[in-house]
């Protein structure tokens, strides 16, 4: 089957000084891959570049990112608004600040999805009922009529991430998405991304600091340091047999979610 997205020998600078070094890897439709590595390796910036969000000090400076047939890196700004969303989704840190305070998250929604073409508020909003169920909520509609505010940061992250999954995207980019929250929020949002990857066939990069992360959802997993790859095979072969010094003091030292 062929890959869904692929970073082919990606290089990025910030002002001149390159962060990212010769990176490459690829994902089918509803794999998973999750990204480890210290601060600063360049893990979210991977995931910036597919996006768009380098800002206008980074560049992808050598190398393509493909979706599908498209190459992200030549597209125009208009050409990203229409894949980002339908095509790819982004989860950040902390979703919450992608919610405006002043405003109910119910319409929120609605106006992103009549951003993409569905202007029909009613099947907008039955539309979000019925995720929210399945990620677990008993009580979408009080959700969809709540500001921002009035959720905990846990229940943010968890409606960003449903939020995310309404136009169904065929990829999603996930950076660090659960270091934020308990043992217990973890868990859900864990959840909620797997059911993602049942219900759409979505494949998933996954940004985490947490092994354990790692271990309980994903399929493959790349090790990175200094803006390079480190190691890149499948979850149980790093796990079980890391080749490089790095990676086993990474697996020794980061803590572990209980799968």
């Amino acid at each position: 089957m062929n890959s869904i997205i692929r970073y082919d020998q990606v290089d990025i600078c910030y002002r001149g000084k390159r962060v990212v070094h010769d990176v490459s890897f690829s994902l089918k439709a509803g794999e998973i891959l999750g990204i480890a590595g210290e601060s600063g390796s360049g893990k979210s910036t991977l995931l910036k570049a597919a996006m768009g969000l380098l800002g206008k000090d980074g560049l992808v400076t050598r190398g393509d990112i493909w979706y599908q047939d498209k190459n992200l890196t030549d597209l125009s700004e208009k050409e990203m608004q229409g894949l980002c969303g339908p095509h790819i989704g982004m989860i950040f840190q902390t979703a919450g600040t992608s919610f405006l305070s002043i405003r109910t998250i119910g319409a929120q929604i609605r106006e992103m999805m009549a951003a993409h073409g569905q202007r029909d508020k009613k099947a907008v909003e039955m539309q979000a009922r019925e995720l929210l169920e399945k990620f677990g909520f008993t009580d979408p509609k009080r959700i969809l009529d709540s500001y921002p505010f009035e959720l905990s940061g846990g229940m943010q992250q968890r409606v960003g991430v449903a939020a995310a999954m309404l136009l169904k995207p065929k990829v999603l980019l996930a950076d660090e998405p659960t270091s934020a929250l308990d043992v217990t929020v973890q868990k859900q949002v864990i959840e909620e991304m797997r059911l993602a990857r049942t219900l759409f066939g979505t494949a998933i990069v996954l940004v985490t600091h947490n092994i354990g992360v790692i271990k309980a959802m994903a399929d493959t997993m790349l090790v990175m340091k200094d803006g390079e790859i480190w190691e890149y095979g499948s979850v149980p072969s790093v796990l079980k047999n890391p080749q490089t010094d790095y990676t086993k003091k990474l697996l020794a030292a980061v803590p572990r979610l209980r799968r």
